[in-house]
């Protein structure tokens, strides 16, 4: 370990969820506050308030497993992915659903592109990435909440994925979009609708997501220079890739054990994994490497990790059905007290 640990902050837990928890997101900024929802496999998505953990309320509707949550860019509308064969796009301020879209199989991902939250796009045991124009579908389905056909979905980069689709990212370039598919990772082009590049990595993708801060906090010193990074964890090995499409590669680490998950602290250039088999989160250095910290208190893997808007806090979701918000700053932030001396403003 190295000498200079950080103090250690003792973990928020966010109870409710009743069975393991694959997936967490934080918003931006929403007037001086920032939410988190979770998805969880007991079919039974949650919106909280991300600075306390506070639960806000929980969007009751799917017959199965939530497998992925997601809010949009103006944190107005939550999308879910659902082994009921369903997405569902949900209102966040009154709980209400808006939408389902039909799917033929489980629903494993959605995505929303970086600053329009009127559209969507889904993934999963088709194998097939669809995005879906919300104000299109709007008058279409008839009814409080319409349920459409994922047929009325546009299909991006037709028969190129050959398993299930597992995560999707929209790029800062709202033409791209990054899937994660077994070991593979694709680029598609949304004009084109193919595929214009992939990587295959070193093993199974169990994490894959777009990074950045608020614009605020985002600062050209920070790691990839203020862009949103795509942070992915395969096998043994954290990949981070960056630029408006997300292929520049900045780096691939690798590691003495399998992770099931990993989140980078652009500001305090380090990132976090959680082990798989293990109920740990490890913090590492991102410059040299060293491993700086271990977060224990889950008693289940760790399946997501994710940083708040402004870096302060990051949040781990776990197969023990609790997620945990970890402080990652110093002085009074939250829910904590301060204790150590607030850092000099940059």
């Amino acid at each position: 370990m190295a000498a200079d640990t950080p103090r250690q902050y003792v973990p928020l837990t966010c109870h409710g969820h009743s069975r393991p928890v694959p997936h967490i997101e934080f918003s931006h900024f929403e007037d001086e506050t920032y939410y988190m929802v979770s998805a969880c496999k007991d079919g039974n998505p949650m919106f909280r308030n991300g600075i306390t953990g506070d639960w806000i309320g929980t969007f009751i509707g799917h017959k199965g497993a939530v497998w992925q949550a997601r809010l949009s860019p103006d944190a107005s509308t939550a999308a879910t992915a659902s082994a009921d064969f369903t997405a569902k796009i949900w209102d966040t301020h009154s709980g209400e659903l808006l939408y389902t879209l039909q799917h033929d199989h489980i629903v494993r991902a959605v995505a929303y592109p970086p600053d329009n939250s009127d559209l969507v796009a889904t993934g999963g045991m088709e194998k097939k990435l669809r995005v879906f124009d919300l104000t299109e579908l709007a008058g279409s389905g008839g009814g409080e909440s319409p349920t459409i056909p994922a047929s009325d979905g546009f299909e991006i980069g037709e028969g190129v994925h050959t398993a299930s689709i597992k995560f999707i990212c929209w790029t800062q370039d709202p033409n791209i979009i990054v899937t994660a598919s077994d070991k593979t990772l694709r680029w598609l082009d949304l004009p084109s609708r193919a595929c214009i590049h992939q990587e295959v990595l070193d093993g199974e993708i169990k994490s894959c997501e777009i990074t950045s801060l608020s614009p605020e906090y985002s600062s050209p010193s920070d790691i990839g220079g203020g862009k949103p990074i795509l942070s992915v964890a395969a096998g043994k090995t954290v990949y981070f890739w960056t630029g408006s499409r997300a292929m520049d590669e900045l780096k691939r680490i690798k590691l003495p054990y399998s992770i099931a998950s990993v989140a980078l602290d652009v500001k305090g250039r380090k990132f976090v994994v959680g082990q798989e088999p293990g109920t740990w989160a490890k913090v590492i250095r991102y410059d040299d490497e060293v491993e700086v910290d271990t977060n224990k208190g889950h008693h289940g893997p760790i399946w997501s990790i994710a940083f708040s808007p402004d870096g302060k806090l990051y949040a781990t979701g776990s197969e023990d059905g609790t997620i945990k918000l970890w402080k990652n700053c110093d002085g009074f932030y939250g829910q904590w007290k301060g204790g150590a001396t607030e850092r000099p403003a940059e």
